[in-house]
């Protein structure tokens, strides 16, 4: 079992930045990967970005260069770091993990474990 909980979430204007982070627990191995995902209200949930545990990563196209993820396998942290930050960001942040998934992939049924969820709202 993993254990997944996310943090850093809160309320930003727009062009501002905020990094979440999402702190991993149990029996997190070589083989696993990690993601950022993400749901605003009505719509579905998206993926963000992937990365793999030797640091191979991606971000989505609709984020990218704005987005960047990272993760301190010393501490067991999956970072998220936001920038020029935009109202249609506004949504809840979750971060995913599991043994069998692939940086690249960010389809939802690849990721066997869930953190509960940050809320990021951007509004002047």
């Amino acid at each position: 079992q993993v254990q997944l909980v996310e943090s850093g979430g809160g309320s930003v204007r727009p062009g501002g930045s905020l990094r979440l982070s999402c702190v991993a627990s149990g029996n997190i191995d070589s083989s696993y990967c990690m993601g950022w995902f993400r749901q605003a209200p009505g719509k579905e949930r998206e993926g963000l970005a992937g990365i793999d545990r030797d640091g191979t990563s991606s971000v989505v196209d609709s984020v990218k260069g704005r987005f960047t993820i990272s993760q301190d396998n010393t501490k067991n942290t999956l970072y998220l770091e936001m920038n020029s930050l935009k109202p249609e960001d506004t949504a809840m942040y979750y971060c995913a993990a599991d043994g069998g998934c692939r940086y690249s992939d960010l389809r939802e049924d690849r990721f066997g474990f869930w953190g509960q969820g940050t809320q990021v709202t951007v509004s002047s």
